[in-house]
């Protein structure tokens, strides 16, 4: 996990931008033609996607899905800006153009870290040098887009639909599952109770640093939904003792 963190910080290996390319290309919001200023190719076909891992295939469907929340802000971006259409992208790698500033755009338009174990693709080394290069001129359009809309920040531009569903997402308990091949129950409950953690009969009986057993599966762990960043910083989850539902 610490490692991961590290990585995501500084962006992500070139395969992630590639598949969540690939998803956003399948997902993106399809405009009117009157309306339709970005242009993201064909996607009739299914794509092929190679994940790594687990953690690569949820980290590939994150960024997809967080381009898709922004979309509407990062076209605006890309043509207030003047640095799309440009010739030599051609619009079947749009869909990586955009999730590429989605992501410069999360890391306050800082350069990318390329790490030595990783597997370069030429597109993607094509398209972020492209957007690192404009980042002044896309910031200054983010700056532009917020003045125009009178927006405290970037939030303002998720659907309202879509913000709703974060809300209730938000607020629902954080479940996890105890790793049995590597810790008991017991050895769990003792370590949490060492951290100031009590334990609770139910959901309805939660106070901040509470949790409960589920009454189903005796070997998932359930907490207040205001827990889960410091429960991703424990050891039990670092040494995978505790697996995020």
């Amino acid at each position: 996990k610490r490692t991961v963190a590290q990585i995501e910080k500084n962006g992500y290996p070139d395969s992630i931008y590639i598949n969540a390319a690939k998803i956003f290309q399948g997902i993106h919001t399809e405009k009117s033609k009157d309306k339709n200023l970005v242009r993201y190719g064909d996607n009739s076909e299914s794509p092929m996607m190679a994940f790594k891992d687990e953690h690569s295939r949820r980290v590939s469907y994150e960024l997809a899905f967080n381009a898709l929340k922004y979309q509407d802000l990062l076209e605006e971006m890309l043509l207030d800006s003047k640095v799309y259409p440009c010739y030599s992208i051609p619009d079947e790698l749009t869909s990586l153009l955009v999730v590429m500033l989605c992501d410069l755009q999360d890391r306050k338009f800082e350069k990318r870290k390329i790490f030595a174990e990783e597997e370069l693709v030429a597109e993607v080394q094509e398209i972020g040098h492209y957007l690192y290069r404009y980042r002044t001129k896309l910031a200054a359009a983010l700056a532009r887009c917020r003045i125009k809309y009178d927006a405290l920040s970037v939030e303002y531009f998720v659907p309202e639909t879509i913000r709703k569903r974060e809300q209730r997402a938000s607020a629902l308990p954080v479940c996890f599952w105890i790793n049995t091949l590597k810790i008991s129950l017991e050895d769990v409950i003792r370590d949490l109770e060492m951290k100031g953690f009590r334990k609770v009969e139910s959901v309805s009986d939660f106070d901040h640093y509470t949790y409960a057993v589920d009454q189903h599966c005796h070997d998932v762990l359930v907490f207040p939904s205001s827990l889960r960043e410091e429960l991703l910083n424990l050891d039990l989850f670092a040494d995978c003792k505790l697996l995020l539902q």
